[in-house]
């Protein structure tokens, strides 16, 4: 369960003060799969970064699972990111001279596992998201689809409780946007991971269990 209370974050640009989230109360169930809608600067890439223990609140409690974010120390959070959070982005953050099987491996890695031992898992991985023809690809060797799919694959392959998706299909076609929208959704079915996913796209919206709107900083549900 993921659940906040009264979540503030209020950032400072000199003697200005900008309220991006002002007291958003929020109840995820494990498993589901959730669309949160709203403009670009609504506050939606803040909430996501609170909620994987990138930033920290203002005020408000972020609980997930029993752990409470706003209480634990950047050690603690670190190990929660790297052990329970997978984050999938924009435009893909993929390193160009590594192919899809290095860039996929990479987590696992720096989590002190062989190459060998993580070349195996990722090419598993790859097979799953559907580029087993592409493993050897680079980045610019690939379409935008298949980069973000690769970016999928490196968010599983640590099996996170929790995927955070900020606007994955924002740089891709229509055709494309939809077929990550519906494969994520194939994945939070197969795997059982909670996928919160942000986007300005209103048509993505049959993917999910659950839409939310967030505009303002304020939040709530369709």
């Amino acid at each position: 369960m993921i659940s906040t209370c009264q979540l503030r974050k209020t950032y400072y640009r000199g003697t200005e003060s900008v309220e991006a989230l002002r007291g958003i109360d929020l109840d995820i169930e494990n498993g589901k799969f959730i669309v949160i809608l709203g403009p670009s600067g609504g506050g939606k890439s803040t909430l996501l970064n609170l909620l994987g223990g990138i930033d920290h609140p203002s005020s408000g409690s972020i609980v997930i699972n029993g752990f409470a974010l706003e209480k634990a120390s950047e050690e603690e959070l670190t190990r929660f990111r790297r052990d329970h959070v997978g984050y999938i982005f924009q435009f893909y953050n993929l390193l160009s001279a590594l192919n899809a099987i290095e860039n996929v491996a990479l987590p696992l890695m720096a989590r002190g596992e062989s190459y060998k031992s993580a070349k195996i898992r990722a090419v598993e991985t790859l097979h799953r998201v559907g580029l087993e023809n592409r493993l050897k690809h680079r980045p610019a060797e690939l379409s935008g689809g298949e980069q973000q799919r690769v970016a999928i694959a490196r968010s599983i392959i640590m099996k996170p409780a929790i995927i955070l998706a900020d606007e994955p299909t924002g740089d891709l076609d229509s055709v494309s946007a939809h077929e990550t929208a519906n494969f994520l959704k194939q994945l939070n079915h197969e795997l059982g991971i909670t996928i919160i996913m942000a986007t300005h796209n209103q048509t993505l919206v049959e993917t999910s269990d659950e839409i939310y709107e967030l505009s303002d900083g304020l939040i709530h549900k369709r």
